[in-house]
């Protein structure tokens, strides 16, 4: 087990750790260093028990506050997966689009004014060629 070397609140403090975790020991160091840090400049020197007490509660405080809005995020999640669920199941019917229907009479007044008009153009083709 690896022996690693932090400093928190100006002291050096011994701390054995598994292989491979000593860069997670040294940002976890960090952040209680800096809380004892902030206390230091507040209050001046104490003693160790109290700085690693108090910058331990200040750590835990701000871990409270994070895990609440985590705990706030992930109840907005689970509102918009239900909302989006919701949408999922809704039927959208197809928009509807009508096609006039041309009556059979209309179709056959064209068809039959269209031969009229072929055999008038044969007619007149046949007079200008004879």
């Amino acid at each position: 087990m690896p022996e690693v070397t932090i400093s928190i609140g100006g002291r050096q403090f011994e701390v054995a750790c598994q292989e491979g975790e000593e860069s997670y020991l040294h940002a976890a160091a960090k952040m209680l260093d800096d809380e004892a840090q902030v206390l230091s400049d507040q209050v001046g020197r104490m003693p160790e028990a109290r700085m690693l007490l108090m910058a331990g509660l200040l750590l835990a405080d701000k871990t409270a506050s994070v895990e609440d809005q985590i705990s706030e995020v992930r109840a907005e999640l689970a509102e918009r997966e239900a909302e989006l669920e919701g949408l999922r199941n809704v039927v959208v019917e197809p928009e509807r689009i009508e096609v006039p229907v041309i009556p059979q009479s209309v179709n056959d007044g064209l068809a039959e004014m269209a031969a009229r008009a072929e055999a008038l153009a044969q007619e007149i083709e046949d007079k200008a060629a004879g």
